[in-house]
Order: structure tokens, then C-alpha cells, then sequence
């Protein structure tokens, strides 16, 4: 597959660097207006261009990882060569009937959202699609599974699976940081606190993910009557670290909304 992406942002570049190495046979191209700060992805076989409609015409899949603002320009200026493929929006808040009165076309648009570690292979690229783009959907999901999870959710939902699937790398690393501050409180030196934190979070993650159980009960094995497990946790509930965390994934998408 040939994936042509606009924007060569974190985003875009991650997804670019991702594909490339983890979906077999796959040949990406990015676009960005000023390409001297993605030239290195050439050095990784990622074709780079400060053309928007750079070798368009021969791509299966088009994808936007622009911000809000450029999407009109964009689309505008893309839409006369990409009446015969998939196009796939990563951009906030856009929504899919938007998009298609942009491009006056009636082809497949569907919306993604991955988040940076789609790069290690690691995203929860959520998506979402009209029912008449089931069967693209289907290439499109098949093709970022080489790169983590695909969620389908409903499209009113896809600005909420922005802020947990994507704002939520920044939540999630942001626990660990502060973790590692904790770690050098009580004796580590930073790179050792940071090793423990950052590989305990992703054990915790991967115990998550391969048992499929709710996460209270992987608590419930660490947590022992009288133990030194459950008194930290009730300090930080009482300190406010589920409500505080909850209140910031509704502020973002607050801010989403507008």
C-alpha cells in the first residue's frame, strides 16, 4: 500500500516512521511546507516533499495530520486528486460530513486518531467510519493493526477518543514523571527512578491488556491488609489523583468542543 500523508508534524511523522517499519510493503511519503526538520525520515525510506500533491496520484491512502485550521485549505487544494482513494482524517474535531462537503466528492473519508506510539508499534488508533466505507475501513484497520490496536467507535465519540487515546500519552507519561520525582524523594538517582517507573507502568499496562480484567482487580494482588500498597493508595485518593485526572480528560474535551 502507498500512504500519502499531509503534514509532517509529531503526529504525522510518527505515523510515517511507524507504517514504514511495521506494515510490510507499505511506502509513505510526507508533506510539510518547510521540510529541513523531517529530511532525517529519508534516511528511513520515507519519501519527503514540501509538495501537498507530491506523487498524490499514485497513493491508496491519504491521511491529514494537519491542524483544524488548514483543513479547508488543504483539502481544497488536494481534493481534484483523490476522488479514487481512501482518505483518512487524524485532524481534531473535524467531523466526517465536514470533510466530505470540503472535498465535494462522494469517495471514502473515515476518521483516525493515533497517538504517538504508533512509532513503537504501540497506538490505540481509534476509528470511525460511515457504513457505505465498511470494506476501505476494513484495509485500514487491517493496516494499523501492525501498529497497535484499532478501536471502532461511534464518530460522536471520536473527539472523546482523542483526549483518552491521545492527550492520554501525555496523562499517562506525566504519572510516570512524577513517579520518578517520587523515586529520587526517597533514594534513586533520576535515571534509575526512571527505569523503574517508566517499565512498572508498562507491566501494568501489559497485565491489563493480556488478562482483559477491570484494573481494581490486578490492585486487589498488590494490596495486602495493613500493607504499604493500599495506605499510599488512599493517601493519593485522598490527595485527589482519580478526580484531578478525571476532571483534566473532561477539561480537554471541553477545550475540543470549543
Amino acid at each position: 500500500m502507498k500512504v500519502h500523508i499531509i503534514g509532517g508534524g509529531n503526529l504525522g511523522v510518527a505515523i510515517a516512521i511507524g507504517l514504514s517499519q511495521y506494515a510490510e510493503n507499505t511506502t509513505v511519503t510526507v508533506t510539510r511546507r518547510n521540510t529541513e526538520s523531517i529530511r532525517h525520515l529519508k534516511n528511513k525510506g520515507i519519501h519527503v516533499s514540501s509538495d501537498n500533491i507530491h506523487q498524490i496520484s499514485e497513493a491508496d491512502l491519504v491521511i491529514l495530520t494537519i491542524k483544524p485550521h488548514q483543513i479547508g485549505i488543504v483539502l481544497k487544494e488536494i481534493a481534484p486528486f483523490i476522488s479514487n482513494k481512501i482518505l483518512l482524517s487524524a485532524v481534531s474535531g473535524a467531523s466526517l460530513s465536514e470533510i466530505q462537503l470540503a472535498t465535494n466528492q462522494q469517495q471514502c473519508i473515515i476518521r483516525i486518531m493515533p497517538n504517538i506510539a504508533i512509532q513503537f508499534g504501540a497506538s490505540a488508533s481509534c476509528i470511525s467510519f460511515a457504513d457505505k466505507d465498511k470494506a476501505a475501513a476494513q484495509q485500514v484497520i487491517a493496516l494499523f493493526k501492525n501498529v497497535g490496536t484499532v478501536p471502532v467507535v461511534d464518530e460522536k465519540l471520536m473527539d472523546a477518543a482523542t483526549v483518552l487515546g491521545a492527550c492520554g500519552t501525555a496523562y499517562a507519561l506525566r504519572y510516570i514523571r512524577a513517579s520518578m520525582q517520587a523515586g529520587i524523594e526517597i533514594g534513586f538517582d533520576s535515571e534509575t527512578a526512571l527505569a523503574i517507573a517508566a517499565q512498572t507502568a508498562k507491566g501494568a499496562a501489559q497485565m491489563l491488556l493480556e488478562e482483559n480484567i477491570h484494573p481494581e482487580q490486578l490492585i486487589d494482588r498488590v494490596t495486602t491488609p495493613q500493607g504499604c500498597t493500599i495506605v499510599g493508595l488512599n493517601e493519593m485518593e485522598h490527595q485527589g489523583f482519580s478526580s484531578s485526572l478525571i476532571k483534566g480528560i473532561k477539561t480537554s474535551l471541553q477545550k475540543i468542543k470549543g
